[in-house]
Parts: C-alpha cells; structure tokens; sequence
C-alpha cells in the first residue's frame, strides 16, 4: 500500500504529523476522522530516487527483529505487574543504546502519560506498526489481558521471522553457487579465452564453428559488456514496474503459483502465514470478517488475496469459511478441510494454529527437494559450459597443429 504523510488537530487541539500507509487518500482520511482527529493535509509521502530507483526515506522505520525484540520486553514488564507508563519508561532506559528505538519509545510514552490508549499511541509512530499489530494491542486492551497479548504477538513474530530465515537461508547457497558459476564463466571468456585468440589468429586458419562462437562471444562480452550491466538493470526496472501496477502484478502473480516446485513454496507459505495470522486473531478476539479483512492485507500475493478478499464476501453472505475457500482450488484441500473441522467442533483457532505449523514442516520439505534438484543442476549447467569452452579451443589448437603438419 502507498504511503501517506499527513497533519491533523488532535482533541486537545495542538497539530500532529505523521505518515501511514493506506489503500488510498478517502480510506485514511476517514481512519483519521474515526480516531477523532481533524485532517488539515494528506498527501503521497515523497520518496527519493536513483537511477530510476525509488529510495525509502530514513524515517523512523524498525526491523522486525527491532520490534519483536520491544514486544517481548514490554510483554514481560507487564506481566510482572508494572503498569503501563512505568514498563515504558524502563524499556527507555533498556533502549538508550538504540537511539532510533529509544526515540519510538519516547514518543509513545508521551502520548500514553497524554492519556492516549497504547494502540493509539503505536498507530501515530509513522506506520511503523502493521494494522495486525495494532488490532492485536486493541483487543488486549479491551479484553483487559495486554501483556498476554503482546507476548503471543513476540511468539508470533519469532514464528513469522524463523519461516522467514528459513526460506532466505536456503536460498544462499545456490545464490552463491549461482553467482559463482556466472563470475567463472566471465573470467574464461574475458581473460582466459582471448589468450588463445591471439595463438589462432597468428595460425591464419580458419576455425573449427564451435570456436568461431565461443571466441564471438568473448569478444562480445570485452566489447559491450556495459550492454549486458544496462540489460539486467533494465530488466529489474521492468520487472518492478510490471508488480507496482496492480493489473500486471496479478497476471504475475498468477505466474509465480504455477510454477513448479517455487509455486507449491509460494502456496505452503503463504498458506502457514495465513493461517498462524488468521488464529491469532480470533483467539485474542477479534471478530472473524476483522481479522479477515487484516489477513487479507498481510497476503503479498495479488491473487491469494483477492480469493480472501471474494471469501470475506462469501462470509458476509452467511456461508462458512471452509464453504468460501473450497469455491477455488488455490489453498490446500488440507488445509480447507481442517478449516471445516474447526468450525464444526468449534474449535477454528486451535485448528488454524495447528494448519500453520503443518505447512511450516510442509514448507521445509518443499525448499529441501528444491535443493536437491537445484544445486545439481547449476553444478552440472556449469560444468558443461566450461568443458564446451575447453573443448572448443581444444578442436581449434588440434585443427591448427594437422594443418601444420
């Protein structure tokens, strides 16, 4: 979602600034006009660019393991019976040393010891917190259970960010091994392969064809290897504008869950994330159209969260949720069954809770026979493009040494 700056008049009347993200201007303007605010300007944050790259500003932006790292201290502050203004005012104390945490703590202390619910406090800290988030500490709030809230939230973001790690981590080595195979390759072809070029030309023989091509290509790469660096950045700038419009994000999105083995990734995901987000909610009380529609904003693929979007609807119209998300075979049959077994014992959020974890495992499989398949591949790719290269210039140096005879 884009991100908004804005100015409002508060309740006691003095100026706020901040920035949020939102679908749009209406949407936020009446967020703010809910929370008793008077909007004087919304406006597009204005971001800076590079190259046709948009930058993000330096704002007050925390990482996940930042803001995980402040709800389990805060969680346990509460738990120990402190109240609210005097937990925050230790975790300033135990925040000294990261002047961009410590300042976010500040500010909501002050507009908590203001009189300010937390979830109001955190909501004016500059989109810094997912409306998940915030939702979870307004439902603690009101069911009187904060502390407990916010430590299911840190165990939650513990989840989230291991899935996470688990899927990066993974990726790494055949990163490497691809990026590797790329940097060999272009050193034969630049370094290697024009040493023997010069042996050949010295021959004055006409080369065999597979020599012709690997040394057309080298001398491609010497001559326009800026072309090659120009095509990449290209297309990463096509490719980012192609899912920055929403019309084409589908389409590409669409793409991504049909491919094979990445696509069942996506789906064991997205399906874990949905699941874990969706029974947190309910099981801190939220309703479930709410937690619906905040789910649906967590999804970052198009196409998953217009199924949820069509399965809020469905919800509206009295069917149940396994009976929504069985109209579409994007979600596992397993999955939506479980769904349905929730519902009839009455037990929807232990049962999300447990989908989540299956798929976790799921997922961990998936990535694993990824691997399997992936780093033979690139080895084996890598490995036949060299001998190609060597074979090549060996055919040329046995052509010159017959004619020689």
């Amino acid at each position: 979602m884009p991100l908004f700056s804005y100015k409002v008049v508060n309740n006691q009347g003095l100026t706020e600034e901040g920035t949020r993200e939102a679908v749009d201007e209406q949407a936020l303007l009446l967020e703010l006009q809910n929370q008793g605010l008077i909007p004087i300007r919304i406006e597009i944050a204005k971001e800076k660019a590079f190259l046709g790259f948009k930058l993000k500003s330096a704002s007050l932006r925390l990482t996940n393991k930042e803001i995980t790292t402040l709800t389990g201290e805060l969680a346990t502050l509460l738990e120990s019976g402190l109240p609210l203004d005097r937990s925050l005012s230790i975790l300033l104390q135990l925040t000294e040393e990261n002047p961009k945490l410590s300042k976010l703590v500040a500010n909501v202390l002050e507009k908590v010891k203001a009189g300010k619910a937390l979830a109001d406090a955190l909501e004016s800290q500059s989109g810094v917190f997912s409306k998940f988030y915030l939702n979870m500490i307004r439902a603690g709030e009101m069911g009187g259970n904060l502390g407990g809230v916010l430590q299911r939230l840190a165990d939650y973001m513990e989840r989230t960010q291991e899935l996470k790690d688990i899927v990066s981590t993974a990726l790494i080595y055949p990163a490497i091994l691809l990026v590797m195979s790329v940097a060999s390759l272009f050193v034969m072809l630049t370094f290697v392969v024009p040493q023997f070029k010069e042996m050949f030309d010295s021959a004055g023989q006409a080369l065999p064809i597979p020599t012709q091509i690997v040394i057309g290509l080298a001398d491609f790469l010497q001559s326009y290897w800026w072309l090659l660096l120009l095509l990449i950045l290209g297309s990463t700038q096509f490719m980012k504008s192609q899912l920055s419009n929403p019309i084409t994000k589908k389409e590409w999105d669409r793409r991504f869950l049909q491919l094979p083995l990445f696509g069942d990734i996506l789906i064991n995901m997205e399906t874990a994330n949905f699941s874990r987000t969706f029974g947190t909610l309910l099981g801190n009380g939220v309703s479930i159209l709410k937690s619906l529609g905040i789910v649906r904003e967590t999804v970052t693929n198009s196409v998953l969260a217009d199924f949820l979007a069509d399965a809020e609807e469905q919800l509206k119209q009295g069917r149940t949720m396994s009976e929504a998300m069985s109209r579409q075979n994007l979600y596992p049959k397993l999955a939506v069954q479980m769904i349905k077994m929730g519902e009839e014992t009455g037990r929807l959020e232990e049962m999300l809770l447990r989908i989540a974890v299956i798929y976790d495992k799921q997922l961990k499989t998936t990535i694993q026979r990824m691997l399997a398949l992936l780093e033979p591949a690139l080895i084996i790719s890598l490995g036949l493009m060299i001998a190609g290269i060597i074979v090549s210039i060996l055919l040329a140096i046995l052509s010159v040494n017959d004619l020689a005879v």
